[in-house]
């Protein structure tokens, strides 16, 4: 009897999925947005995606090579480093620069992009431990880096079709319009613009609304993620945001129709997709994946209402943070656990 015990990191999943064939549909699921942010943005676009990949691929490889001693015995060993590497290269490292990427603006410079790609595979990453081991998404990590390092992030472009023209920028928040930005609730793109993306200043694959549901039903009939979470994140952040604001009205009012331009302004949809649902951070029982869309929500709203600014990755960092609490107290029930009853006990004297 093989009394061998395999010990390793969650989400554990008793099939013959791997997590490079999950990652895999990510990736897939991932290249309609990257191919409508070529499209409306222009080679940059590309180059940045191909620049985020490239550099996370190679700084895994490098972190990978020297933990394991390749340059050990004048790299007596690296050959079979390299083949180790390869063995379990899972696709995480792409999916997370081409995350990053897709959440950049096109006005990012290339050092920029590699910088950003380094401190999320090296820092985030690979520091923790690896696949499965870090605190919070390295994407969205390595993107609050970038926005408090480089100026130039806070710029951002219209996505048009062709090459970026000199001028076409925006400077503060991405594609949230104008009904955030002065308080008057008219926007100057109407509803469709804002869902396909055209006319609107914004990141790489933030734009169009329609390639990222089209990766959103993706992963939900390969069951990469529940079809609730993401659609419970965006209905109470849509409400949130349409109570908040109604304070921009004497006296207050509530104006439902505002439901739409706002959950389809600024990396919304992309978060509720992509990165809320990345399963190392957050977690794993019901009940807390209750609470932390939920919060998530609220916070996001509360965070865009007060700083007029696309501030998705810090919504999503803070809920990070705080995952290990909401897995302490919203205790999962263990599998196949029943309930014992509680025998009453008999008075004395019956």
């Amino acid at each position: 009897m093989n009394n061998t015990v395999v010990i390793s990191t969650p989400p554990h999943v008793k099939s013959r999925r791997t997590t490079r064939g999950i990652m895999g549909d990510v990736c897939i699921a991932l290249l309609p947005s990257a191919i409508a942010g070529i499209v409306f943005f222009g080679y940059m676009a590309f180059v940045i995606e191909l620049i985020a990949v490239l550099a996370c691929v190679a700084t895994e490889f490098v972190y990978y090579f020297i933990a394991k001693g390749g340059f050990a015995k004048k790299c007596k060993n690296a050959k079979s480093v390299c083949i180790s590497w390869w063995k379990q290269f899972d696709l995480t490292s792409v999916v997370t620069g081409l995350i990053l990427a897709l959440i950049l603006p096109v006005t990012a410079k290339w050092y920029e992009v590699i910088i950003g790609s380094i401190f999320a595979i090296a820092l985030v990453k690979m520091f923790f431990g690896g696949t499965g081991k870090n605190l919070v998404n390295p994407a969205t990590a390595a993107r609050v880096f970038m926005f408090v390092s480089f100026s130039s992030l806070t710029s951002y472009v219209a996505a048009n079709f062709g090459p970026v023209l000199e001028g076409e920028t925006l400077t503060g928040a991405t594609n949230l319009a104008d009904f955030l930005l002065n308080g008057n609730h008219q926007s100057a793109l109407s509803t469709l613009d804002l869902f396909l993306g055209t006319g609107v200043n914004g990141s790489i694959g933030e734009t169009c609304k329609l390639a990222i549901i089209i990766g959103y039903v993706y992963l939900c009939v390969r069951q990469v993620i529940k079809w609730w979470q993401p659609l419970l994140f965006i209905g109470v952040f849509g409400l949130s945001a349409v109570l908040l604001s109604g304070f921009y009205f004497t006296p207050y009012r509530f104006d439902i129709s505002l439901f739409l331009p706002h959950i389809l302004s600024g990396g919304v949809l992309f978060a509720a997709v992509f990165m809320f649902t990345d399963y190392v951070t957050s977690p794993k029982g019901v009940y807390g994946q209750l609470v932390y869309y939920i919060g998530g929500a609220i916070l996001l709203a509360l965070l865009r209402y007060f700083t007029k600014l696309e501030v998705a990755s810090f919504a999503i960092l803070i809920m990070n943070l705080i995952v290990p609490l909401i897995d302490k107290y919203c205790i999962r029930k263990p599998f196949g656990y029943v309930k014992v009853k509680k025998v009453k006990k008999q008075k004395e004297g019956k």
